[in-house]
């Protein structure tokens, strides 16, 4: 099986701990439903730095990556039927969906 990793792109801040603790029951939910596909489920980022090819180094992010996942499946049609019912997309964000190439040292 490949692996895929599902970038997650923007998305709104709940707008009360209520909201914000049910997307959570979904979000976990689905992740559970994915059983062992799943590799690794959750990773949000935060503290993002910019390295530029000068080396100048700024706080902030170029993009709207606000974390991702990794999942094994046979194709990338399988990894996106899989990240269309992901529940990131309920509260605005989008979804990346890439093959993560084995490279060799």
């Amino acid at each position: 099986m490949a692996k895929f990793m599902l970038v997650y792109l923007g998305g709104n801040q709940p707008s009360n701990p209520e909201e914000g603790k049910q997307h959570f029951e979904e979000y976990r939910n689905w992740l559970v439903s994915l059983g062992d596909s799943i590799v690794s489920a959750a990773n949000p980022l935060k503290d993002t730095h910019v390295i530029h090819p000068d080396g100048k180094v700024e706080a902030g992010s170029t993009t709207a990556m606000s974390g991702f996942s990794v999942i094994e499946a046979d194709s990338i049609e399988e990894a996106v039927k899989v990240s269309q019912t992901c529940p990131f997309q309920k509260i605005g964000g989008t979804l990346e969906v890439s093959e993560l190439i084995q490279m060799n040292r």
